[in-house]
């Protein structure tokens, strides 16, 4: 999958990923390959992420997240690595 963290000032991260973890309105979530498409709020937390060469973890503010044709956009009211 393919996922973009934007801020309104700056692009965090855009990447390959094999899932990612998000601190979701309703609760954590988490997104694999080939999810259903998807739109939600997320919460101040972290965003947990996957790759082949481990786990990396971004603390959000706040923002949306969209999964759509196995394509990750998140957008963030700011964030801290």
């Amino acid at each position: 999958m393919y996922l973009e963290i934007i801020t309104p000032d700056k692009k965090v991260y855009a990447g390959e990923v094999e899932a990612a973890q998000f601190p979701g309105a309703n609760g954590s979530f988490e997104v694999l390959d080939l999810h259903a498409p998807l739109i939600s709020t997320l919460d101040k937390g972290d965003i947990r992420i996957t790759t082949n060469k481990g786990q990396e973890f971004f603390t959000v503010d706040g923002g949306v997240v969209e999964v759509l044709n196995n394509k990750i956009i998140v957008l963030a009211e700011s964030v801290t690595a």
